[in-house]
């Protein structure tokens, strides 16, 4: 299934058109997903319990309210998701089961639906009915070992490892790998699963002996000097990634370093000194100042941006990757799919979609 290209794509047939997808709406990787798919043109219909304040990252398509408790609202949930090709549910193991919606109760209505199950821990095992988040899932994983310096305390990056990177990101992948490998199939997605697997390379490295259980001492853990976040003169930071030889010798240029550390970086015995070089060089100027500079020069020092700076930055605004502002939310801008999808629905004709002949009032919609 090709994915649209990002230029001027408003007209191109989104890449998930004619998918559709019932949404139990839950909070963080299950909305990630939903949002995703509908932004790639998938027809997402997200169900919520009646009252509830809907969740971040519900904005781009229909809600509909369903009491689940009540018989008509799980019956109204079954004629939906005979309508699904896929169904994403976020919940504890037992929930939508004790609800008469689990996978047996729905496949006996359609056999072909593909039941995407996202939860932290995953459907088995001693933790699986445990409560945990991002932070736990992470640090459990050993991914959030690595987020520190050496001796210093791991710090999480939000929630964006954990929830969005190895849950959100992928229950998307394992759907499309089920659309396209065979349907009828149930998703057992664990948020430990995918944040595991994004440690794959690290765990690769350290099998090598590349890689050290100290943080904070590695290449990509700011181990190395020329892999880190420098304050600059006016209190902003710049963000320094020059691994390769010839990135770190334009740096060093850059810097104005001297030149016989593109034959000594190699050696750790000598990274504290080149770190408070670097640390005394980038103090010089103001974090703007070496924007400038470093612009046309492969150094690989980039500005640390605020998210506001960042939804203004060239780069950014060039390949369209933030939606233009509006008067509603604040000026909230909504970051847009790396492929474009195509002009948005309406969130009444989704709902006509949805719910022709399914016997519910489709009034207790909106679009989040």
């Amino acid at each position: 299934m090709a994915l649209a290209v990002r230029e001027d794509s408003m007209s191109v047939e989104p890449p998930l058109a004619g998918l559709k997808v019932l949404e139990f709406l839950g909070l963080g990787p299950g909305p990630f997903a939903g949002m995703m798919l509908a932004d790639l043109g998938a027809d997402v219909l997200a169900i919520a319990r009646p009252g509830v304040a809907r969740p971040a990252l519900a904005g781009n398509r229909p809600v509909l309210e369903l009491d689940l408790k009540s018989a008509e609202g799980r019956a109204t949930a079954l004629r939906l998701a005979e309508r699904a090709d896929v169904l994403v549910e976020g919940f504890r193991p037992g929930v939508l089961d004790r609800a008469g919606l689990s996978p047996e109760a729905v496949h006996a209505r359609n056999p072909a639906l593909i039941y995407a199950r996202m939860t932290g821990w995953g459907q088995h095992g001693p933790l699986a009915s445990r409560a945990g988040h991002d932070i736990n899932y992470i640090g459990l994983t050993g991914a959030l070992h690595h987020a520190a310096r050496r001796g210093a305390i791991p710090t999480p990056s939000a929630n964006l490892l954990g929830d969005f990177g190895g849950g959100g990101m992928y229950l998307v992948a394992s759907i499309l790998a089920a659309v396209h490998g065979g349907r009828g199939q149930v998703l057992d997605v664990a948020i430990v699963d995918g944040t595991s697997y994004l440690t794959a390379m690290l765990h690769e490295y350290r099998t090598r002996g590349t890689w050290s259980d100290e943080a904070g001492t590695n290449r990509l853990d700011t181990g190395a000097p020329f892999y880190d976040v420098y304050a600059c003169a006016d209190g902003g930071y710049v963000a320094i990634g020059a691994l390769e030889p010839q990135f770190f010798a334009a740096l060093v240029e850059l810097l104005e370093l001297a030149p016989d550390w593109t034959t000594r970086r190699d050696d750790p015995g000598e990274w504290p000194k080149l770190r408070a070089e670097i640390e005394q060089a980038v103090r010089r100027r103001s974090r703007a100042e070496w924007t400038v500079l470093a612009e046309g020069v492969d150094a690989c020092l980039t500005p640390v941006l605020s998210l506001g700076e960042a939804a203004e930055h060239p780069h950014l605004t060039a390949r369209g990757t933030f939606a233009p502002a509006s008067g509603e939310r604040d000026g909230w801008r909504p970051v847009l799919p790396g492929p474009r999808a195509g002009a948005s629905r309406s969130a009444e004709a989704a709902l006509t979609r949805w719910c022709s002949g399914a016997d519910h009032d489709t009034g207790a919609a909106d679009n989040g």
